[in-house]
């Protein structure tokens, strides 16, 4: 074997609702490795870490740079996270790694933590003049005010937990009768909950990452909804149309690209992310970041490359030999 090919644990799994969402992005992501670098799958899940390699099945810690196959330890170069939600998305196995000086590919803690939770991101971003809904947080064992945020915020509402990270539960809020059980269905997916006014206008998302050229950005996609907004179904289940490249001007679509890789800065992101706006009035306003976005064949951020004709075995050839210089 070629001792200059370098070993990347790709971990996928993980503890969220959307396990099974990410060992299929995991398993396009392997079958697309470039040349000079070998995945080894790992499974993460609440009960074991396995590293398949050679048509086996090892168990490994990820605190280790590596794992023992049969009477040899294979050495990891670095780790690629690809978990959706818990322990990756929201920066613990980052962290884990940063404590004992591991390499990855991704974002890092403080950068994956923060975009995790929709609030304070969102706040974060504010402070450097990038648009936002207006939005309240409830913590808890807060009582909502619900005639207080309806008057605030006004009607339609969305309620989305702060720190889960795909679209379960979030409810859109047509009517302040429904708004109580919006927020407890919120809940019982975070500790944390944000209600937000309703922006009306396109939605679309960008596609961002860097190589040795620097900071790209990918041809925006628009979503459209059969449902009243992109919720879980509409992402994974095939109710909602992504069409790339959306059907904006090009001033409109350079608008978002550039507020998107500025985020990609102020956030100090990297590897490959995905950030989702609702331009209204043609001025792009955050909704939030995506630190591990979908990597499924029929996923976004796959579609946008294939608009640009960009392989994806070239697009993880880039960023694999930028991020691990």
């Amino acid at each position: 074997m070629d001792m200059n090919v370098r070993k990347i644990g790709v971990i996928c799994g993980g503890f969220s609702s959307e396990f099974e969402i990410s060992l299929k992005s995991g398993s396009t992501i392997i079958n697309n490795f470039p040349d000079g670098f070998e995945p080894v799958k790992i499974v993460l899940s609440k009960t074991s870490c396995i590293a398949f390699y050679e048509g086996k099945e090892c168990s490994i810690e990820l605190k280790d740079k590596g794992f023992q196959f049969l009477d040899k330890w294979i050495e990891l170069d670095a780790y690629l996270i690809y978990t959706h939600g818990d322990p990756g998305e929201n920066g613990r196995l980052q962290a884990l790694f940063d404590m004992h000086q591991i390499p990855y590919i991704n974002s890092g803690a403080l950068a994956s933590e923060l975009s995790f939770d929709k609030w304070y991101c969102n706040q974060f971003l504010k402070g450097f003049d990038i648009n936002i809904a207006q939005s309240q947080l409830l913590l808890k064992g807060d009582v909502a005010p619900i005639d207080e945020i309806v008057a605030k915020l006004g009607l339609p509402l969305f309620v989305k937990p702060c720190d889960s990270g795909s679209s379960y539960g979030i409810s859109r809020v047509n009517q302040k009768e429904d708004l109580q059980k919006a927020i407890d269905f919120a809940f019982e997916e975070g500790d944390s909950v944000v209600i937000e006014s309703f922006l009306d206008g396109t939605e679309v998302t960008c596609g961002v990452y860097r190589t040795k050229d620097g900071v790209q950005a990918l041809p925006l996609a628009e979503i459209v909804s059969e449902n009243e907004f992109f919720d879980y179904e509409a992402k994974y289940l095939g109710k909602s149309q992504e069409i790339v490249p959306a059907r904006i001007s090009e001033e409109a679509t350079k608008k978002v690209q550039e507020v998107a890789k500025r985020v990609y800065g102020i956030l100090r992101l990297r590897s490959i992310i995905r950030i989702d706006f609702m331009l209204v009035n043609n001025e792009p306003y955050v909704i939030e970041v995506n630190t591990t976005p979908g990597f499924t064949e029929e996923s976004i951020v796959p579609r946008m490359l294939k608009n640009k004709e960009i392989a994806l075995k070239d697009f993880w050839a880039g960023i694999l030999e930028y991020e691990l210089n």
